[in-house]
Formats: C-alpha cells, structure tokens, sequence
C-alpha cells in the first residue's frame, strides 16, 4: 500500500512539473533564496512571482529627466531614502559597500531620494558619510514611490533585469552581510524566471 502512495505522489509531482514548470521551477527558486536569508536579511521578502515592470520617471541632480527602462539589464537593488531619515544614514554606507562589490558584475545599487530632498542636502548627506559611488536620484513628487507603493523609509526594491520586483524590504539592512551577498549573487546568477502579478 505504501508503494501505491508513494507511486501516485510522484507521479502527480512529475505531471505538476509538467504540467507548470516555471511555477514549480520558481517555487524552487524562492525557497533557495529565502534560506539564504540571516540577520537583518530576514526581513527581505520575495513575491511568488515578478512583478510587472513599473514605467516611471525620475530625476537626476542636474535635473535631467531619466525613465526605470533605462536601469534594465542588471539586477536592480532600488533604495528609497531622504535626507532627514536617520536609518537611511544609517545603511547608506552598507550600501555603497554592496555597490563596490559588484561592480561590472551584473548587480547595481540605486539610490532614490524620496520626497522634497533639496540636491545641496543629498550631497552634503553623501559627503559626511563618505559615500561617493552612489547615483543622486530624486523623486521630489514621489511620484515613482508611489507606484512602487513605498510607506515609509527607508524601502528596498529589488528588480530583476527586465525591471520586475523580486523582492522588497522595509525598514534598514546590512546590505554589505554575507546573507545579502549570497542572495544577490544568486540572482545576478538566474536564468530569467517567468513574469506574474502574484506578491
């Protein structure tokens, strides 16, 4: 009777498989990626499946107007912070750290000041923390924060190549740690998984 069971529980596994590979492949994926998780990484959430890539604009310094496609092609590690929010300066360093890190190795970070961050504040900001390897983007209308439905800051977005969410954060990390390492490694790893609206 046991081999019986054990019989048609695998063969409803091999015909789920067939049946739906990329959900059985992503399941797969996300169970790899979240038992990479430690520390302050525990708190990374991953969707069940991307989400759909989000078509908004933002600013750069010199006010010049850039749009999110342009960002696709590398794993995206999207930060929201500003100039008054303490945990950002805080984890800002952490971040730039995980920027030296990848750099050329298909995983950029991007910082994105949220709200009305005057560019004077954001460089005197970057300057007393040291940090000089960071792009000073603005949203002064949040209108990019509010597509990517951010509450509160700091938030964390990571995006794939094709400019889909994996994954968000809310709240500070040690985005230098090993466990943000590894899970981002491993997604600067992946084959591209297949799109849905599941969070």
């Amino acid at each position: 009777m046991k081999r019986l069971i054990a019989a048609i529980v695998y063969t409803a596994l091999g015909l789920g498989a067939i049946a739906a590979p990329g959900a059985v492949r992503a399941e797969a994926d996300i169970a790899t990626l979240e038992a990479l998780r430690d520390g302050t990484m525990k708190k990374l959430n991953f969707h069940t499946a991307p989400k759909p890539a989000i078509e908004g604009s933002f600013l750069d310094a010199g006010g010049t107007s850039h749009d999110m496609a342009e960002l696709r092609g590398d794993v995206i590690v999207l930060n929201f912070w500003a100039t008054w929010c303490a945990p950002c300066r805080k984890e800002m360093p952490m971040l730039s750290a995980l920027q030296e890190r990848f750099k050329d190795r298909g995983v950029r970070v991007v910082t994105m000041a949220s709200g009305p961050n005057p560019v004077p504040a954001m460089q005197r900001f970057f300057e007393e923390i040291g940090v000089d390897n960071l792009p000073l983007y603005r949203d002064p209308r949040q209108g990019l924060s509010r597509q990517f439905a951010v509450l509160g800051l700091p938030a964390t977005v990571i995006l794939d190549a094709e400019g889909r969410e994996l994954a968000r954060m809310v709240g500070e990390a040690d985005w230098d740690s090993d466990s943000a390492i590894a899970i981002l490694e491993a997604l600067a790893e992946q084959p591209a998984a297949p799109s849905g609206d599941a969070g």
